[in-house]
């Protein structure tokens, strides 16, 4: 057996190597104290693409609730990049050379984060994902692009479509916070899953589609290149895409430190969900909650005709203080007083549907449709459901053309489109004008406050085999308009060269 001075010197070397190995090890609450690595000099050959700056050390969930929703962000974040990839460091300065602009996109977006936030963390997303709008349409729920995507979340038809975002003459869900979001979280999931949980190439796909991020990495693993994001090649839309978001969650994370200031953002809920017992005009809505209109298209941006839809869904987004008032209020509003303007036709003599539509500023579709016909056969004396396209009750005007007016003048003067009035006067757009010819004219006997938010400029660059009149045709507005917009712009197009287009949201479904 081993003597007691023996057992002695054991224990003292067994201590001191446990003491000698715990030194050799980093403690994990010291992860951040390494700080980001220094940025790439310009000789170095590509040092910054293989490096990931430490990953933030996350409160665990449930550990506090932060007051202030920007922290609440920040708290889950959970991307890793090179933070100082020279292409993240221009799109930070872009945006810090900017802070008035940043603030007033923050501002807008004030409305919709916590709900986002809300979303993002249910699913354990990184919270970075949730200022995606920010990159992608600046938070303008109103938000069309050159290449027909619509939204904040900037959906195209087809993809929309695809993650059940309806859009119909009453309705772009592309534009609806709660169902556009929950489609971009899904999409963005559905795209983390395929590439293997990395975010990057999930936002790289989102924006160029995932087709195109496979087969970049599938050349690059050909040619034996890495195949993260930062050694992909991708359409440079992309390539600046993934920076300009770690770029704004950067600013986010250490605002003074860029010169930004971020409004107030309390952590609760900006707005919630009220159910409708059916259609409502979107003014009576605003005056039952005693808020101005504007603040009510803000929340529901989906909907078209300043009207909620006949067929659902039937709810409203209303700011949280004022829900309890609209309920109230609703209460009391007889049913026949939620959509102004509701009426019954009666069929005369000599009626045919045309002329009814015609009359009431409808199409033939939405009578047949609002009435069940599948023929356009009519009996005299049947009453006839004429549908509520949720605007102001036209009041019948008459226009005399004066010497020098176009009909794109004509429609601004009395806010109104080309297209109403080419339809209310049987015009098309090669038919001339003439001095003291007569217009009829629908003119609204209030200005439609919602014409200059849904009105998107568009910058679009001519392709090969344009032609004007498919130009129109796609952005679903008038040849004529078009030429207005561009009359340096003759009918012998060039690809590479850029057309005007003033795009009514409304009407690109």
């Amino acid at each position: 057996m081993p003597t007691n001075s023996q057992l002695l010197v054991l224990v003292a070397s067994l201590i001191a190597l446990f003491l000698s190995a715990c030194s050799l090890a980093p403690s994990s609450s010291n992860v951040d104290d390494f700080g980001p690595m220094p940025a790439a000099t310009a000789d170095e050959p590509d040092p910054a693409s293989h490096r990931v700056d430490p990953a933030p050390v996350l409160p665990a969930k449930g550990t506090h609730d932060p007051e202030d929703l920007w922290q609440r962000i920040r708290n889950g974040y959970q991307l890793t990049a090179p933070m100082q990839h020279p292409r993240i460091t221009q799109q930070r300065d872009n945006y810090a050379n900017y802070p008035t602009y940043v603030y007033k996109i923050l501002e807008r977006g004030s409305r919709y984060l916590y709900h986002i936030v809300e979303e993002a963390e249910a699913r354990d997303m990184p919270l970075e994902l949730a200022l995606l709008p920010i990159v992608e349409s600046a938070f303008d729920p109103f938000a069309y692009s050159r290449g027909h995507a619509a939204g904040p979340w900037q959906f195209i038809s087809s993809t929309g479509r695809a993650f059940g975002l309806e859009q119909d003459w009453w309705k772009d869900d592309r534009r609806d916070i709660l169902a556009s979001t929950d489609a971009a979280l899904t999409y963005l999931e559905q795209l983390a899953k395929r590439f293997d949980g990395d975010w990057l190439l999930a936002l790289a796909s989102y924006n160029a589609g995932g087709g195109n991020v496979s087969r970049s990495i599938t050349r690059n693993k050909q040619q034996n290149k890495p195949t993260d994001f930062w050694n992909l090649t991708l359409p440079r839309e992309t390539m600046d895409y993934v920076p300009k978001l770690l770029a704004v969650a950067e600013l986010i994370r250490d605002p003074e430190h860029y010169g930004i200031e971020l409004p107030e953002l309390p952590n609760e809920a900006y707005f919630e969900t009220v159910e409708l017992p059916g259609q409502l005009h979107l003014e009576t809505a605003a005056r039952l909650a005693q808020i101005p209109l504007e603040e009510v298209q803000l929340l529901n941006p989906a909907f078209n005709r300043n009207a909620t839809a006949p067929n659902g869904p039937h709810r409203l987004l209303l700011p949280v203080a004022k829900a309890s008032t609209f309920n109230q209020q609703l209460a009391m509003l007889p049913e026949e007083k939620r959509m102004p303007g509701n009426k019954v036709y009666v069929v005369q003599r000599g009626d045919t549907l045309i002329g009814i539509a015609r009359q009431h500023g409808i199409t033939v579709a939405e009578l047949k449709a609002a009435n069940k016909l599948t023929h356009n056969t009519i009996v005299v004396g049947r009453e006839l459901s004429i549908p509520n396209r949720g605007e102001v009750p036209p009041q019948r005007k008459q226009y005399v053309v004066k010497s020098g007016d176009t009909l794109w003048q004509i429609a601004k003067r009395h806010q109104v489109s080309v297209k109403d009035i080419q339809q209310w006067n049987t015009l098309n757009s090669n038919t001339p004008l003439k001095v003291g010819q007569v217009l009829s004219l629908n003119a609204h006997q209030t200005p439609n406050t919602t014409n200059e938010k849904m009105v998107k400029k568009v910058n679009y660059q001519i392709r090969r085999g344009d032609t004007l009149s498919g130009i129109a045709q796609r952005f679903k507005v008038a040849l004529s308009e078009l030429r207005e917009w561009n009359p340096q712009q003759n009918d012998l197009l060039t690809p590479g060269q850029r057309l005007v287009v003033y795009v009514d949201v409304r009407n690109i479904h």
